[in-house]
């Protein structure tokens, strides 16, 4: 992420919150020059999986299933 000095100013905790969370780091570009934030460990890549649904649809249809058509222990 890069940001100029001003922004990094009015923003400063939500910028730093951000590196911390996401591991990107931060370049500030200050009279032409570039500065970086960079956050000292990555965040696990488990950490960063976004959630998901894992049912499509009533989970209660599933439970009340007669699953005896579709599974025995005969076949």
């Amino acid at each position: 992420m890069r940001v100029t000095a001003s922004k990094l100013r009015q923003d400063v905790y939500s910028i730093l919150d951000e590196a911390l969370k996401s591991g990107v780091p931060v370049e500030i570009a200050r009279k032409g020059r570039i500065l970086k934030i960079v956050p000292d460990q990555k965040p696990s890549k488990l950490a960063r999986l976004k959630k998901r649904p894992c049912v499509v649809g009533n989970p209660d249809s599933i439970v009340h299933m007669d699953w005896l058509k579709e599974w025995s222990e005969l076949k």
